[in-house]
């Protein structure tokens, strides 16, 4: 069993940035890979970055390639988003989620435990 907690999410300023930091407990967090989705109120969520189980391998959606950076620390269990350049169509609820495969994708359905999500707005 994994528990996710997100955090970091808050107001900005276009061009600003924000480092969303997510939290976890389990044995086997180490052995996840782990994504982190955003979603707006009625639409669907969405994939925006993963890492594979090491930290060695990434996947950034196009829309967020060269403005956001996934990372982990194992040793900490913990999963960053480090959120650069931020625009407005930034602004949704963010999500942290684990998932049992082991290299970084982007099927949500194979994403096993999920936080409760942070919000972060971008004002224009």
């Amino acid at each position: 069993q994994v528990q996710l907690v997100e955090s970091g999410g808050g107001l900005v300023q276009a061009g600003g940035s924000l480092r969303l930091s997510c939290a976890a407990s389990g044995r086997t967090f180490s052995s996840y890979a782990v994504g982190w989705f955003r979603q707006v109120l009625g639409k669907e969520r969405d994939i925006v970055a993963a890492v594979n189980w090491s930290g060695g391998s990434t996947y950034y959606a196009d829309s967020v390639k060269g403005r956001f950076t996934i990372s982990r620390d194992n040793a900490k269990k913990m999963v960053y988003l480090q959120m650069n350049s931020l625009k407005p169509e930034d602004t949704a609820v963010y999500y942290c989620a684990a998932s049992r495969i082991t290299i970084a994708h982007i099927n949500i359905r194979d994403y096993d435990y999920w936080g409760q999500g942070t919000q972060v707005t971008v004002s224009s």
